[in-house]
């Protein structure tokens, strides 16, 4: 592929970029607002949403043949329309479902199970094919604005879909909970639609657009494909990078607020301020790990620094338990934030890269890496209560607990370092074409 070829606009991104909206608003609704709804209106164990939640992203261990399908028929747009499509009745789906449970809780729970992991397939059939498209799409300069400019995108789309959200269900009923589902799921589904009108498809290769069909990639099925993608450390060892930093980086998200509560008194309002200025830290990380990303060093080092930054702001949080100081883990959660914002954008602008060669095959490699980031998301956040839970019992302090989870989390974050700064040499970021030899590899293996 020629970076010629890569060309997308600044606008031209952005609009792509309403399919992460999209997404976000559908998912939002269902692991926050559902999960809300079944614990306190239906009353229901905490772990029932939460075994939920955890079954969208086990599910997405097939986004690697959801981009090999998208790879091997030459075209991505129709799989990012149809898993949409997936998504959204999904959506409506789980908010039947959370209504029957009121009058008849095992079937409810039942058509609860199916949509979630209904979820889990549109998320990979829509996201893995989007990411990819995106990728062949953006030229290597561009590709940490890119990743920056949608993942902002999508954050505010939650931000923008809960307040709306929260504003139209009160007073709150289970008629209305699938009326507003409903609604965010069509406005959703229109999103996207604008987001890819007039937009051409079909695989990029260094002669431009082509499809396949059963010329090269056409020939090679999916184990074949998958095998000659594993067959190369720089891939497995890039996934390991993705799985152990997401794993760090998922595992402070359920025990932030907890911490805050348990360890300096807060109120579930200055908690949830608490959370809020970690989420400012990583949209301010975002926009300046993009700019400098672009202008210095590579983004493989990027993500080094992003995820060195992360254990150093953690080591700070336990510090400031040490010392009963909430002003130093106020400042230490931003700095977490800042931290992850520009790990997260290095970190997705280098898959991007990575994903990019001649003979095509960028949605197999974005789906193997999206699977070990939905794995370690998946794993991540029960983990991190899991650990605190036993620290805290067998240390019989929750400081010394937390302190555990938080040490641990710094040193999974120093080790993604290592991985991220021991992979090969990043030529698709610099242009070069070494990545072709997946590609060749592919048609050879058939």
């Amino acid at each position: 592929m020629t970076t010629a070829s890569r060309g997308l606009g600044w606008l031209s991104i952005a609009r792509l970029g309403l399919v992460q909206v999209a997404i976000g608003a559908v998912v939002v609704l269902m692991t926050s607002t559902l999960n809300r709804v079944m614990v306190v209106e239906l009353g229901l164990v905490a772990s029932i949403p939460g075994a939920l939640v955890a079954l969208h992203f086990f599910v997405q261990l097939v986004r690697p043949q959801m981009g090999f399908g998208s790879d091997r028929h030459g075209r991505r747009i129709p799989w990012i329309l149809g898993g949409m499509a997936v998504v959204v009745a999904s959506g409506i789906g789980a908010a039947l479902s959370t209504a029957l449970m009121a009058s008849n809780p095992a079937l409810g729970l039942v058509a609860a199970v199916l949509a979630f992991f209904l979820l889990g397939a549109g998320v990979a059939a829509s996201s893995t094919p989007f990411l990819a498209y995106l990728a062949e799409r953006v030229h290597p300069d561009r590709l940490a604005g890119a990743a920056a400019v949608t993942w902002i995108m999508m954050i505010t789309g939650i931000i923008v879909t809960a307040g709306t959200v929260s504003a139209v269900l009160d007073p709150y009923t289970h008629g209305r909970l699938v009326l507003v589902t409903t609604g965010v799921g069509l406005t959703a589904m229109a999103l996207v639609f604008l987001a890819v009108a007039g937009r051409p498809d079909g695989a990029l290769t260094d002669e431009g657009f082509s499809t396949p069909d059963g010329e090269q990639l056409g020939e090679v099925n999916f184990r074949q494909a998958f095998a000659a993608m594993w067959a190369e450390p720089e891939s497995r060892r890039f996934a390991t990078f993705i799985f152990v930093s997401m794993l760090a980086y998922s595992a402070q998200d359920i025990i932030l607020e907890p911490f805050a509560g348990v360890v300096f008194g807060m109120t579930p309002g200055e908690s949830t301020a608490i959370a809020g200025m970690q989420h400012g830290g990583v949209l301010v990380g975002m926009i300046g790990g993009a700019v400098v990303a672009s202008r210095f060093a590579s983004l493989r080092v990027w993500s080094a620094v992003g995820c060195v930054a992360s254990a150093a702001a953690l080591v700070f949080v336990i510090a400031s338990a040490q010392m009963g100081s909430a002003g130093l883990m106020k400042g230490s959660v931003f700095g977490l934030g800042l931290a992850n914002g520009v790990f997260a954008v290095a970190a997705i602008g280098a898959m991007m890269g990575l994903t990019v060669k001649g003979t095509g095959g960028a949605g197999l490699r974005m789906g193997f890496w999206g699977a070990s980031q939905a794995l370690a998301y998946g794993l991540g956040g029960f983990l991190g209560a899991a650990a605190s839970d036993i620290a805290q019992s067998v240390l019989g302090s929750p400081s010394a607990g937390y302190a555990v989870v938080f040490g641990s989390e710094a040193f999974l974050f120093l080790v993604a370092a290592g991985l991220v700064l021991g992979t090969a040499r990043e030529t698709s970021i610099s242009g070069a074409p070494a990545l072709a030899r997946a590609g060749k590899a592919m048609v050879a293996a058939s």
